[in-house]
């Protein structure tokens, strides 16, 4: 099956992209005008995702902690605070346990959330150093995580406040922090000194990497869904000039049409054409070709000056695919196109014209390679209507099938060809659904257009 340029063009598409932020290059700004008020950006979900993974650091933190102290205190015997330590501990709990409530009533995180939770992470193990002998404790190279994951997470000014931050808190140790005394059956205090070094670095390195790695993942997902974003309006803003060349071109085609139908009706009466067989079953096919063409022209004209619905009626899902095969038929062929209606019992819908024309686009890309025979299936899965058409021609390439919708993907040749299926992927998108495509397995290519009934149905609830 090949695509086929679109008989008209819808341009009332919403423009769902983003744009860099003109302070953080590369993030999306909630006050995008290509997004839709009260759609969080691809940033607001990376930000969560980091923003889970500080809270799953904090509680690795806490499970560490515990089992350092319980290590230190009970199997080398050094007098740690215990209790003070504790209440650190609790203050961490308390701290995720509030941040999770907090997220599931959270629309947005900011850069600036990330750098207070990292603030309050500095805080406590500052705190925790403190208790245990300051920067003579091996586990001050923990301070290195904190600035790698505030250097990978936050922006430039909040990453060298956080560097700030650290910088101050080691500085505070130095001079304030209590004594870690160790029993003297503990060993050598420089050899148990080098054990902590050596554990903690191992601890850092894992946490780097495991953490760092995940954030990564993240914001490559985070760039992925921009890209298809900034795709999506770049095919929106190509619509829209597709839509405004229609809507002028049909604003001039309208005066000659009617200018034709006139002559055309003159002609009818003139005896002496009307008197010749031959001329008057060619002024009749005349006539239905204008009427098309007059059909085709309105419909670029509702569509373009009107918003979904005003050029709509009500009518079933039976009765919307014999009207709409009717009319094919008429202006393609009587023999060629097949209906088998298993749609089941009969449901009240809307009559979308950019619907009808979408349908029409795939027909016609059919009708194009097979000739003699075409299949419109109707059937309901779920809450969708599922319109399947399959013919019997060469079917798809595998490059047509792997760029399916995208604008100038075609075999025909020919310049401004490959927009059919485009225009049809956008107007199915529009209303919620989804098209897909393959190749059959003995000969010929199916299309499938899925169409949410909650977009279609009159007076159903199918929420």
């Amino acid at each position: 099956m090949l695509d086929r340029s679109p008989s008209i063009a819808d341009d009332k598409f919403d423009r769902r992209a983003s744009t860099g932020d003109a302070s953080v290059p590369g993030r999306a700004s909630a006050d995008d005008p290509l997004l839709p008020l009260g759609t969080s950006t691809p940033d607001d979900e990376t930000d969560r995702k980091n923003m889970s993974l500080l809270i799953q650091l904090r509680w690795t933190a806490v499970v560490g902690q515990i089992v350092t102290i319980a290590g230190v205190h009970l199997w080398l015997g050094a007098p740690l605070p215990v209790v003070p330590m504790g209440a650190v501990i609790l203050g961490l709990v308390a701290l995720n346990i509030a941040s999770l409530m907090w997220m599931r009533y959270r629309f947005a995180i900011s850069n600036h959330d990330l750098l207070v939770a990292l603030i309050l992470d500095v805080v406590a193990l500052t705190a925790q150093l403190y208790l245990s002998g300051g920067v003579t404790n091996p586990f001050t190279s923990l301070y290195l995580l904190q600035v790698t994951l505030g250097a990978v997470l936050l922006d430039s000014r909040s990453s060298w406040s956080l560097v700030a931050v650290v910088f101050t808190a080691f500085i505070w140790l130095t001079e304030a922090s209590r004594p870690l005394v160790l029993p003297e059956w503990a060993g050598d205090p420089v050899n148990l000194r080098v054990a902590g070094m050596l554990l903690g670095f191992a601890l850092n390195a894992v946490l780097l990497v495991v953490f760092v790695t995940r954030i990564h993942r993240n914001l490559r997902e985070r760039d992925a869904h921009l890209a298809a974003l900034r795709q999506h309006a770049a095919e929106q803003d190509h619509i829209v000039r597709m839509g405004l060349l229609a809507s002028g071109a049909a604003h001039e085609l309208g005066t000659p049409l009617a200018s034709v139908s006139v002559i055309l009706s003159d002609w009818r009466r003139m005896p002496a054409l009307t008197g010749n067989r031959e001329l008057t079953e060619d002024l009749a096919e005349m006539e239905t070709a204008l009427k098309r063409c007059q059909s085709i022209v309105t419909g670029i004209l509702v569509s373009a000056g009107e918003a979904r619905g005003e050029g709509s009626s009500p009518t079933t899902v039976a009765e919307f695919l014999e009207a709409l095969a009717e009319e094919w038929r008429n202006a393609r062929s009587r023999t060629t196109l097949h209906v088998v209606n298993a749609f089941g019992e009969d449901l009240p819908i809307v009559s979308d014209v950019t619907l009808k024309q979408a349908v029409f686009n795939v027909l016609d890309n059919a009708f194009e390679v097979s000739r003699y025979w075409i299949e419109l299936l109707a059937e309901r899965e779920g809450d969708n209507l599922v319109l399947s058409i399959s013919d019997r021609g060469p079917g798809f390439s595998k490059d047509m099938l792997a760029q399916l919708g995208k604008p100038y993907q075609s075999s025909k040749g020919r310049a401004g060809g490959g927009l059919g299926l485009f225009l049809v992927m956008n107007v199915v998108r529009k209303l919620g659904g989804s098209m897909t495509a393959e190749n059959l397995r003995n000969r010929g290519a199916k299309v499938k257009l899925v169409l949410p009934l909650s977009t279609l149905a009159i007076g159903q609830d199918f929420d």
